[in-house]
């Protein structure tokens, strides 16, 4: 036979095709030969052909589509998802899509859960506090925006349509993002149970009143300065100073605040301006008010506010101190 024969002899020899015994699979894929045979059975890997003897044979394809398998499956997809994209009926892009979507609402929901837990690990609640810290954490959007939304109607009297009241309420509204933080659930949780409570509502209605009353009456009149904004502008430098409220170095720093604050009020007629002013920032001295409006922006995603409590805290020592003399 002479080369041109040989080698078209050699060409009409029919192609063999590679093939693996399913432990020769599991050797190249790292899977078991129990689990390859699982994936058989199922219908997600098939054998191209059966020995005489029945043994299981499968071709080149099986290893890539069992890396496959095996990553979908790491991926925490099932196996009825798994064979329409080994099946092509689904793309990897849309079973993509649709498991991201699915461990976005469980890591949502994981994170709740976090948060509840370890708000519960700092502070021992009874079975029934618990209770309520996880229905808050849980409620849906509109359920939040309900309960936010009686909590403001009591503090507001029902009356936030009025001129200058519906800024005021925008501004005490939390709203918890679609993905909040761990964080942001946590003083959600917080903000929502002081909601409930119904002697920090009268606080914050007392505080929110004290707070209208402050604002001129005239549609065209300019908005004067809140009182305690302007208590708080005059008495940091003393506070940072460390001048004590009761001492003789504070005496200038009270004449100025209770002018400014009466003037700020459109109070300068009053007769007994440090007996007003007294009971003004007595009012806002409550330290659940400072803590309301630092879980608020936590949730908003707004800066920290500075605490008023030191500064409303020296200012009523103060004024104290000058009403007992």
């Amino acid at each position: 036979m002479n080369e041109r024969t040989s080698r078209q002899s050699h060409d009409q020899q029919p192609f063999v095709r590679a093939s693996y015994s399913i432990g020769e699979l599991a050797r190249r894929t790292g899977l078991t030969v129990k689990k390859i045979r699982f994936y058989s059975d199922r219908g997600i890997v098939t054998p191209a052909e059966r020995t005489p003897a029945g043994y299981r044979r499968y071709g080149p394809e099986a290893v890539a589509r069992l890396a496959l398998v095996r990553t979908l499956r790491e991926l925490g997809l099932g196996l009825d998802v798994i064979r329409r994209v080994t099946n092509q009926e689904l793309t990897l892009g849309q079973v993509a899509a649709e498991h991201a979507a699915a461990l976005n609402a469980q890591i949502s929901i994981l994170r709740l859960r976090q948060a509840v837990l370890t708000a519960a690990a700092g502070r021992e609640p009874t079975f029934e506090e618990m209770e309520r810290m996880h229905q808050l954490a849980t409620l849906s959007e509109a359920e939040r925006r309900r309960l936010i939304g009686e909590f403001l109607d009591a503090v507001f009297d029902g009356r936030h349509t009025m001129s200058g009241r519906a800024g005021v309420r925008r501004s005490m509204t939390p709203e918890l993002p679609d993905s909040p933080t761990q964080e942001q659930v946590e003083a959600w949780v917080e903000l929502a149970e002081m909601s409930l409570d119904p002697g920090f509502r009268d606080v914050m209605r007392s505080l929110v009143e004290d707070h209208m009353a402050d604002l001129p009456d005239g549609a065209g009149t300019p908005p004067r300065p809140d009182v305690v904004a302007v208590a708080r502008e005059l008495v940091q430098a003393a506070v940072s100073s460390g001048i004590s409220p009761d001492s003789p170095q504070a005496d200038p720093v009270v004449a100025t605040l209770t002018t400014q604050c009466a003037l700020a009020a459109g109070r300068t007629d009053d007769a007994q301006p440090h007996h007003w002013l007294l009971h003004r920032l007595e009012a806002a001295s409550d330290p659940r008010r400072d803590r309301y409006f630092d879980r608020l922006a936590v949730i908003n995603d707004w800066p920290a506010p500075e605490p008023l409590a030191p500064l409303i805290d020296w200012s009523v020592q103060a004024l104290r101190a000058r009403a007992a003399r």
